[in-house]
């Protein structure tokens, strides 16, 4: 089957223009929706705690719509770091700090490594700061046995939606050795945030009991944690994607043709924070993400990209290579038939 004629990027001086208006934060709706995902996502919280003395069952269903109100508070959050959420980068600062402890997330760390992403999503040359891990074929087969069942194993769904997914979040993000030691501000960002986190579960768990708290807590964040990790893969790892070396890495084209319209239902659009817009959200980040559905309903050039259902996202979940002479994304079973052409 012939691959898709990926979309065409317009010149940036005319994308720049047709999305300069969408740029500037609406500080009431901002207010707003910080409000509303706040006071829904600690209603939830409640709910669950008092869910406890009827069915732990009932928890548990609760954990799914608080998961996504913690997934909605993670993408303001974002916007804070990209400067697309207030007028004030204080305001934002300190908005972005507190969801952070929320989210596991400390806020600066998450400013500069996803600031690269967004200035080298699909570039060859720059991978490792806020991507999924993804090798090239080539890559692959240079590796030693080990190294190829790590990356087998970190590319398990399993692993990578689950336990690889809470690790991160959890672990990893504790840890402030995981930035360049001239990092200083991102080192304190996180030093910072593991203080309040500290605090936080003592007075929580002084508050509502430790047990509760766990009880509560933990199923929260499994879920909330998978969906994020989901999220973000299947917003760059799907097909017809882009993926180039340096010297002919291009920003539009990276945004347009490495970046997915995640075709969710509106229900879904609203709890996810519009992310599923995300081709639109690299071509100008500084977007808010409530004015993400307006931009694309309103400018039928940017509809003309790589668009996934809910189905067609599953499907995605089986590539885990690029194949740099295909130019495509594939699964580790097309090793299986480089290797029978070889012997052929």
């Amino acid at each position: 089957m012939p691959r898709p004629e990926p979309p065409h990027a317009p010149p940036s001086q005319f994308l720049g223009a047709m999305l300069a208006p969408y740029r500037t934060p609406d500080t009431k709706r901002s207010v707003w929706q910080l409000a509303t995902a706040a006071t829904m996502y600690v209603g939830t919280w409640v709910l669950m705690y008092y869910s406890l003395d009827v069915s732990y069952w009932l928890t548990l269903a609760l954990a799914i719509p608080a998961a996504f109100f913690m997934v909605r508070l993670f993408i303001i959050q974002h916007d804070c770091g990209h400067g697309a959420f207030f007028k004030s980068t204080r305001a934002a600062d300190i908005t972005g700090f507190v969801l952070g402890v929320l989210t596991l997330t400390p806020y600066h760390y998450w400013k500069k490594t996803h600031a690269i992403h967004h200035a080298t999503s699909g570039n060859l040359e720059h991978r490792g700061f806020g991507d999924i891990k993804t090798l090239t074929i080539d890559e692959y087969l240079q590796l030693g046995w080990f190294q190829k069942l790590y990356y087998r194993i970190y590319r398990n769904p399993l692993v990578l939606f689950g336990i690889g997914a809470v690790a991160h979040f959890a672990v990893v993000h504790r840890i402030p050795t995981i930035v360049p030691r001239e990092w200083k501000r991102e080192r304190r960002s996180i030093l910072w945030t593991d203080v309040a986190l500290v605090a936080l579960v003592v007075l929580g768990g002084l508050v509502f009991g430790f047990r509760q708290v766990a009880l509560v807590h933990l199923p929260l964040l499994v879920i909330s944690c998978s969906l994020g990790v989901w999220l973000f893969y299947v917003q760059h790892q799907f097909e017809p994607t882009y993926w180039e070396h340096d010297d002919k890495w291009q920003y539009e084209s990276a945004a347009l043709q490495g970046s997915s319209y995640y075709r969710l239902p509106k229900l879904l659009h609203w709890l996810t924070g519009n992310i599923g817009y995300h081709h639109i959200h690299h071509l100008n980040a500084r977007i808010p993400n409530y004015k993400l559905p307006e931009v694309f309903r309103k400018h039928p050039e940017l509809q003309k990209v790589t668009q996934l259902t809910m189905w067609q996202s599953i499907r995605c979940i089986t590539l885990t290579l690029w194949d740099e002479r295909e130019q495509k994304l594939v699964p580790f079973s097309r090793l299986r038939r480089l290797r029978a052409e070889a012997v052929r």
